[in-house]
């Protein structure tokens, strides 16, 4: 049978690695806190609990996560959110935060999509519908991993941590 991109959160052995490439995934994950933000609410307590446990969990057991967001300032609304609710929340429990910024410089992965890229050897192409709602991962074959490990490489190479950035450019 094969993997699923489920299976794959389950198995990994060192570490997971996202790129992250679009504006808005308002229509994904948390709907219902994406609502709040927009509404001038504040954070609900236990926002995003069964995520941060699931990055505890791993991080706990020596298990790497980390990410890649390519932005352009200005930032959307829904950046804004998952940046300073999301990044912010997801940190504490250990998930790595870094940011490649193109406003000002080429981006070096245009055509490149969301993915996921579990320890260097198997990667998962995401979809998204337009208005941002996932619609499925592909995983790929072993054979397809170099390609994803490049891109994860370029990503790193032009990115600096969330934090540095977020100092300096966060609403």
């Amino acid at each position: 049978m094969p993997k699923t991109l489920g299976d794959l959160f389950d198995d990994f052995k060192q570490e997971a690695f996202r790129l992250e490439t679009l504006d808005d995934y308002g229509r994904s994950g948390n709907v219902d806190a994406y609502r709040l933000y927009l509404d001038g609410k504040p954070k609900p307590e236990g926002y995003n609990t069964d995520w941060v446990d699931e990055v505890r969990k791993n991080v706990d057991a020596g298990r790497r996560m980390y990410r890649v967001h390519v932005v352009t300032r200005p930032l959307t609304p829904y950046l804004r959110y998952e940046l300073g609710w999301g990044y912010t929340t997801n940190s504490t429990a250990g998930e790595e935060f870094f940011i490649l910024d193109v406003t000002e410089q080429p981006n070096p992965l245009e055509d490149v999509s969301d993915f996921w890229l579990f320890d260097s050897v198997t990667a998962a192409p995401m979809h998204y519908a337009s208005d941002g709602e996932f619609t499925g991962a592909d995983v790929l074959p072993a054979d397809r991993a170099e390609e994803y490990v490049g891109y994860r490489n370029t990503a790193l190479a032009h990115a600096v941590p969330f934090a540095d950035w977020w100092a300096e450019h966060g609403t």
